[in-house]
């Protein structure tokens, strides 16, 4: 809302310092740590009042016995310092920044649900697993939809490119031409199922190339392939995320890793410049995510204030639900959907963990009439617990991991 308050009295002769995207992105980021920390520490003690209290039951763990009792649905905190900052410096007419509003206003619902039948009507179990995955089926299928549909969510392409493939045009406009000084050069934005692929030479998947057997309706009809692979990102993401959060700033710290690969991703792909200098997929208008995830940093960074080891608070599903589904949503709407497995490698494997566990468990049961683990203790973090490493080396460990794979994901967009 501050946005459009500077914009009018720039008009009139004020300072034009809210049309820099960085000024605006920075400004967010230290709101949204001030809120973290300042209004957290309230919010924790009226968690604390109310006996907000988690329940471990895994207290079999080193040092898990501490734990209990603990204030958790800290994830309000979060929700709070992402959505506060967001609302006043970004462009909140803007498809990709109201689309990221509700995606974490609606996992936060969801969460907040879960953490609230858990803690107040004393059910270890929370919400029910269909009702979780119904949810998150609802959150996948609208932002499918949205990308798919919405006539603001283009791809910037030059005219002969969009004709070769037949893409519907939407708008044509100018723009200066990199290797012709002082030249303008003409593109089109198109309505496009185009995608980022890691690794390939071209850095690019057309959904519509799994329906060759549809002809030219192939790319109208791609939302078939399209919006039932969202749906399968944002649940897995959320879930995965849910399940990370086991140990002291874990889930915190990974995702402020993620969030700010993805917020350089924003930056650079929303920018024509870095776009045509990095041949990547010009995407208009998602250079204002960037502050979106400036509020996502800043709150994750925030609430490590709080939750680093020892944790003065737990996130609960209220926080682990949000952080996940927001970067699902944000995967998908940069195109980024097929680099998840990289970017968030620390997700997969502790999802992997728990699935392979589960699994091995049910079969050797079976198969040899008691069941056995492949691991001490899943999902993976727990293993090491059970190896007795302290948990803020595990974790350290896990974020330097985080690290290495958000570079991998960063050098993706040259290494083809």
């Amino acid at each position: 809302m501050l946005y459009y308050l500077f914009k009018y009295l720039e008009e009139l002769g004020g300072p034009a310092l809210f049309n820099f995207l960085s000024f605006r992105a920075l400004a967010a980021m230290i709101l949204s740590l001030l809120i973290s920390v300042i209004i957290g520490e309230k919010i924790i003690g009226k968690l604390q009042k109310h006996q907000v209290g988690e329940t471990i039951r895994d207290l079999d763990l080193a040092g898990q016995m501490a734990k209990k009792g603990t204030p958790t649905m800290g994830g309000i905190i979060i929700i709070m310092a992402i959505l506060v900052p967001c609302i006043l410096f970004a462009k909140i007419a803007n498809i990709y920044i109201i689309l990221m509003i509700v995606a974490t206003v609606w996992m936060g619902l969801i969460g907040f649900l879960d953490d609230y039948i858990k803690v107040f009507k004393k059910n270890k179990e929370g919400l029910k697993g269909k009702f979780k995955v119904i949810g998150q089926v609802v959150l996948g299928l609208l932002v499918g939809i949205v990308m798919f549909f919405h006539e603001d969510v283009v791809v910037r392409m030059e005219p002969a490119e969009a004709a070769l493939y037949g893409y519907d045009v939407v708008e044509t406009v100018e723009a200066p031409d990199r290797f012709n000084p002082g030249k303008t050069k003409q593109w089109v934005y198109v309505k496009s199922t185009l995608t980022n692929v890691p690794f390939l030479k071209d850095n690019e998947l057309d959904y519509a190339k799994f329906l060759p057997f549809l002809g030219d309706n192939a790319k109208k009809m791609a939302w078939i392939v399209f919006i039932p692979l969202v749906i399968l990102i944002v649940t897995a993401v959320s879930n995965a995320a849910n399940l990370t959060d086991g140990l002291d700033g874990l889930a915190t710290g990974v995702s402020a890793i993620i969030g700010a690969t993805l917020g350089l991703f924003a930056y650079l792909s929303g920018n024509a410049i870095f776009a045509d200098y990095l041949n990547i997929m010009y995407l208009p208008h998602t250079g204002e995510l960037l502050i979106f995830t400036a509020c996502f940093l800043g709150a994750c960074i925030g609430f490590l204030w709080y939750n680093a080891y020892p944790a003065q608070v737990f996130m609960g599903d209220t926080g682990s639900l949000t952080l996940g589904g927001i970067i699902a949503v944000l995967a998908v709407i940069l195109r980024k959907e097929l680099l998840i497995p990289v970017l968030c490698g620390i997700f997969v494997v502790e999802n992997l963990s728990v699935m392979i566990q589960v699994g091995y468990f049910k079969y050797s049961r079976k198969k040899y009439g008691e069941g056995r683990r492949v691991f001490l203790m899943s999902p993976l973090h727990h293993h090491y617990q059970k190896k007795n490493i302290p948990e803020p080396k595990i974790v350290a460990r896990f974020w330097i991991v985080g690290i290495l794979l958000a570079a991998l994901a960063v050098i993706t967009l040259k290494i083809r």
